[in-house]
C-alpha cells in the first residue's frame, strides 16, 4: 500500500527517550513536520525506569538516613518502618507529573506520535520506518532507541536476579543484595538500599569503585560505604550466580560464595541496536554503538543516531543535547536556521554519581591532564566549609588546572556537591584561568564556597585553608 501524505514528514524519530523527544522537541520548535515513533512510553528510559524513579527512591533513602540522624540537630524523632507501596506511589506520582507534561508538550508542538515497535527499512532506495502495516519517511531520519542492562548472561527472572528495571516497582525490600558492578546504577541503589535497611554487598571486578573518577573520589566513596556497613569487594569477579527459592548464591572466581536473597546485575547498559534494521540500510556499528560522524550523522547520508546508541558516556542530558544539536542541524539543512555550534567534547558532560556522598565531576582527572603539560591541582576539605559543616558531610573538592593554563577538570564528593556542577562545567567549558574564578564571590555560607576556595588557592591566595 502506498504511503499515504500524512506518513510523509521532514524528520522520523525513532525512539522517544532523552535523545529522541529532545530532537523531535527541537526540530518542531523550527518548524519541521516530525514522526516520532516508541514502543513503549514517550520519556523513555530515563523518566520510567531509570534517573527520576532512581533519584525519587534516592530522596527517599536521604529522608530517612535524616530521620535517624535527627538527634544530631536538637530534633528527636524515630524512623518506624518504609512503607514501599506508598515509597512506590510517590515515585509514580512524580513520574505521571513529569510524563502528563512531556506528552502535553509534544502535542502542543504538533509531532505526530506513533506507537509500535518500528525497524528501518528502505523503501525507493529511501529509508523509512516501518511501524505495523504503516510506512513512515523522512527526509531525514533519526534513531534514538537508547540502551537496555548488560545481563552478562544470567538467568534474570525479576525475582531473585534483578537489573535496574525491576527495582523501582519491588513490593517488598530484600533483607540482603548483592550488587554486581560498583559503577554509577550500582552505587547508587546500595546506597539507597542500605538507607532503606537493607544489608547491601557490592562486588567489583575493576580495583575501585566508580572506575571513571578521580581516584580520590572512589577512595572516599568507599570509606563511606564502609562506614555505612555497606559491604565492598573489588578486583573479585563473578564466577557463577544460582538462585533457589530462598535467595542467590554467587560464587567469585577466588571460590568464596557470598549469599542473599537478591541479586542485582549493574555491570553497565548496552545499545539496543539489533534487529532494528540498521544493517539492512548500510549504518555501521562497533560493538553494538553506531558510528558518526562529528554532527552525529551515521555512515548512512540522511540518518543520524543521538544518545546512547552513540559510544560515549551514558547520560540523559548527553541526550538531550544530542537531540537538540540534530535538530538544529536538520533546520539548518532545510535552510532558514543558523547552524548549530559544536558539541561538547565528552568529558565535558557533567557526571553526577547520586549516591550518599554524592560524587560530581567534569572534565579530565588528573592523571588524563598530565600528558597535555604540567599539571597543578589544588584540593579543598569540605570541612572547612560552613553550610557543608551545617548538613554533616564530609568530602572534597578538587581542580585541575594547567600551569599558566586553564581549568581542565573539576572532581567533588560530599552530599550535596552534584548542585555544583554547573558552575564547575561553566569554568572548565570556558577555559576559565583560576585566577580569573578566584575574583568571584560565593554567596555564604553556601557549599559553592568550596569550589572558589579552591580556585583561590589555585591561584595563590588560599583563605580558608593552609597554604
Amino acid at each position: 500500500m502506498a504511503p499515504s501524505s500524512s506518513d510523509s514528514f521532514d524528520v522520523v524519530v525513532l525512539g522517544a527517550g532523552s535523545g529522541g523527544y529532545a530532537a523531535a522537541l527541537r526540530a518542531a520548535q523550527l518548524g519541521l513536520a516530525v514522526a516520532l515513533v516508541e514502543v513503549d512510553k514517550v520519556g523513555g528510559t530515563c523518566l520510567h525506569r531509570g534517573c527520576i524513579p532512581a533519584k525519587a527512591l534516592l530522596h527517599a533513602a536521604e529522608v530517612a538516613d535524616t530521620v535517624r540522624r535527627s538527634s544530631t540537630f536538637g530534633v528527636q524523632a524515630t524512623l518506624e518502618r518504609i512503607d514501599v507501596p506508598a515509597l512506590n506511589a510517590y515515585s509514580e506520582m512524580v513520574v505521571a507529573r513529569l510524563y502528563k507534561g512531556l506528552t502535553g508538550l509534544v502535542s502542543q508542538r504538533g509531532i505526530t506520535t506513533v506507537q509500535g515497535s518500528g525497524e528501518l527499512v528502505e523503501v525507493d532506495q529511501k529509508v523509512a520506518v516501518r511501524v505495523g502495516d504503516r510506512t513512515l519517511r523522512g527526509t531525514w531520519t533519526v534513531v534514538a532507541t537508547g540502551s537496555q542492562p548488560r545481563t552478562l548472561g544470567l538467568p534474570i527472572d525479576g525475582e531473585r536476579i534483578l537489573t535496574s528495571d525491576h527495582v523501582w516497582s519491588m513490593p517488598a525490600l530484600p533483607n540482603s543484595a548483592i550488587v554486581l558492578g560498583g559503577g554509577v546504577i550500582g552505587v547508587e541503589i546500595a546506597s539507597a538500599w542500605a538507607s532503606l535497611g537493607v544489608e547491601v554487598t557490592i562486588i567489583e571486578a575493576l580495583d575501585r569503585l566508580v572506575s571513571t573518577e578521580e581516584p580520590e573520589m572512589s577512595a572516599a566513596l568507599t570509606k563511606a560505604f564502609k562506614r555505612r556497613t555497606i559491604a565492598v569487594r573489588t578486583g573479585a569477579a563473578m564466577a557463577s550466580a544460582e538462585s533457589s527459592d530462598d535467595g542467590v548464591t554467587v560464587t567469585l572466581d577466588d571460590g568464596n560464595a557470598l549469599t542473599a536473597e537478591v541479586l542485582l546485575v549493574a555491570v553497565g547498559r548496552a545499545p539496543v541496536s539489533e534487529n532494528i534494521g540498521l544493517d539492512r540500510i548500510g549504518v555501521r556499528t562497533e560493538r553494538g554503538f553506531v558510528e558518526v560522524d562529528q554532527d552525529l550523522q551515521t555512515s548512512r547520508g540522511g540518518v543520524f543516531a543521538v544518545g546512547d546508541l552513540v559510544g560515549g558516556p551514558q547520560l540523559a542530558h548527553r541526550g538531550f543535547s544530542h537531540g537538540i544539536h540534530v535538530a538544529e542541524r536538520l533546520a539548518h539543512l532545510k535552510g532558514g536556521a543558523p547552524a548549530p555550534v559544536a558539541l561538547p567534547a565528552e568529558q565535558l558532560y557533567p557526571r553526577v554519581t547520586f549516591s550518599h556522598p554524592q560524587i560530581a565531576s567534569i572534565g579530565l582527572t588528573e592523571a588524563q591532564a598530565r600528558p597535555s603539560g604540567t599539571v597543578h591541582c589544588a584540593s579543598y576539605s569540605l570541612a572547612g566549609n560552613g553550610k557543608s559543616q551545617i548538613m554533616q558531610t564530609q568530602g572534597t573538592v578538587k581542580v585541575v588546572a594547567m600551569v599558566d593554563g586553564p581549568v581542565v577538570g573539576v572532581h567533588m564528593v560530599g552530599d550535596g556537591v552534584g548542585e555544583l556542577v554547573s558552575e564547575a562545567q561553566t569554568i572548565t567549558d570556558w577555559q576559565a584561568l583560576p585566577e580569573e574564578v578566584a575574583q568571584l564571590v560565593h554567596a555564604h555560607p553556601t557549599q559553592s564556597e568550596a569550589l572558589g576556595e579552591a580556585m583561590m588557592a589555585l591561584a595563590g591566595k588560599p583563605l580558608h585553608s593552609h597554604s
